[in-house]
């Protein structure tokens, strides 16, 4: 059971309306106190706006990081998305797709686990000792120990780009790097590189995953035996989207399904990210790498794509996300890989409008530019979890109570110290004039936007 709290401390902000600068002094608290006393104590509109105010539980808390893509024209400044990540959510891993000095900044003294990312361009030059040493120089160590980067990404998905020349640097680059760094850091900091399932030559059953030929022993056994001595992870971007069907979505989507059973292994696959994950396991175990651990670099799910494409809307996007969170740190891990958790990094922060490719690309987001969420996932911390989902029923309710029933009940005035800001007094029944409901229909705006500024500037 779930108990609200006191409240000791109100919150007293100035914001800026279209009807003008409201006063410091008037306050969630009053505001909700002005709201109690024009409606009925059973009205539901105000019960909501309690819980919105003091509901506390439980959230989900693990190892959950998202993908920090910044191919938009329209996203936050990034000292403002680490406030945010840090205070009303329970993300504490970021990855970043480059360096830049100003999102390392952005997120020092948060603490939240920031993984950067070499771009693919870069890979050849970082084979050179002396090229490696000044990116470290330059990207790196002045960022610690204030900011909490944890890992350096060299590319991203390089074997699949067919680039020779990307592809026969990526390993050397990544020792060149690894030495600069622990010879400026002590080794701190773990280095590896993303792939996508591509790498796979077979998948299907989950027993039979193999590396591709040619790549397996040239290029793959040498990075696993890199990350085996560094002590870093085998990093897959596996994206079930991609590879379902309409006859497959509820598999893709850890929702009841028949599941496919693996003949090899007498195993049952009851979702296709496990699936996905035990070909990879499967593939490194028959090249002896079977005790890396394996991180989930991006998996997501879009919220708008073109019409031939499977459950592109909100919904199906909120349930694999969603439930892919409460599988990865459920602790119960794949058939092949049982009893464990992944480090997972949900692919992305925002929808990047100047994406180039197909619609899907452009709407992976989990929040709108504004960090209000596109779904929930459960990734809010509680209390404003229950603000986001109530303050928006809330607010409508009260003015469609006030419009539809066209009475109102008596209740005690409370006093305020802002009279002009007050909310239309009743003796007794009688009906809403149109410049109450007109008044009415603006507090209930203020309400909601004063609480959402209290959410993001705590």
């Amino acid at each position: 059971m779930l108990h609200a709290p006191s409240i000791h401390k109100e919150k007293n902000l100035s914001l800026s309306t279209s009807s003008g600068t409201v006063s410091p002094s008037f306050s969630i608290k009053a505001m909700s106190k002005e709201l109690i006393s024009m409606c009925s104590s059973r009205s539901v509109a105000v019960r909501l706006l309690f819980l919105a105010l003091t509901l506390v539980g439980v959230g989900v808390e693990g190892t959950i990081g998202v993908n920090y893509g910044t191919l938009a024209n329209n996203l936050p400044p990034p000292p403002r998305v680490a406030k945010f990540l840090k205070e009303s959510t329970v993300i504490n891993h970021v990855r970043l797709f480059d360096a830049n000095p100003e999102f390392l900044r952005a997120f020092a003294h948060t603490g939240i686990a920031v993984t950067v990312t070499v771009p693919n361009d870069q890979i050849p030059g970082l084979t050179r000792p002396n090229i490696a040493q000044q990116w470290v120089e330059d990207y790196i160590r002045p960022h610690i120990p204030a900011t909490n980067i944890v890992r350096v990404l060299v590319g991203n998905e390089v074997i699949s780009t067919a680039d020779r020349l990307l592809i026969v640097s990526l390993v050397p680059a990544m020792q060149t790097l690894q030495t600069a760094l622990v010879a400026a850091l002590d080794g701190r900091i773990q280095v590896s590189t993303p792939h996508s399932l591509g790498i796979l030559s077979n998948s299907t059953p989950p027993s039979t995953g193999k590396f591709r030929q040619g790549y397996d022993t040239h290029v793959l056994k040498p990075l696993l035996s890199f990350l085996r001595d560094t002590n870093s992870p085998f990093m897959v971007n596996p994206y079930p989207f991609f590879d379902c069907s309409p006859d497959t979505l509820d598999y893709a989507l850890f929702l009841p399904n028949a599941g496919v059973f693996d003949e090899n292994t007498e195993l049952f696959y009851t979702n296709m990210l496990d699936a996905q994950l035990d070909a990879v396991y499967s593939a490194m175990k028959l090249l002896g790498f079977d005790d890396l651990e394996i991180v989930i670099a991006e998996t997501g799910w879009p919220s708008m794509g073109d019409p031939v494409q499977v459950g592109v809307d909100a919904e199906t996007a909120a349930e694999y996300n969603g439930n892919l969170i409460r599988h990865v740190t459920s602790g119960v891990g794949t058939p092949l890989m049982p009893n464990r958790t992944f480090e997972t990094y949900i692919f992305a922060l925002f929808d990047e409008d100047l994406k180039p490719g197909p619609t899907c690309e452009r709407y992976f987001g989990l929040f709108r530019p504004d960090l209000t969420p596109a779904y929930d996932i459960g990734i809010l911390r509680p209390m404003v979890a229950a603000a986001a989902a109530n303050i928006q029923h809330a607010t409508c309710l009260l003015a469609s109570e006030a419009r539809d029933d066209a009475f109102v009940t008596t209740a005690t005035p409370v006093p305020t110290t802002t009279p002009s800001h007050q909310m239309p007094r009743y003796d007794g029944k009688q009906r809403l004039s149109s410049r109450d409901e007109r008044r009415l229909k603006w507090f209930a705006k203020e309400y909601r936007a004063r609480v959402q500024l209290a959410l993001t500037h705590p």
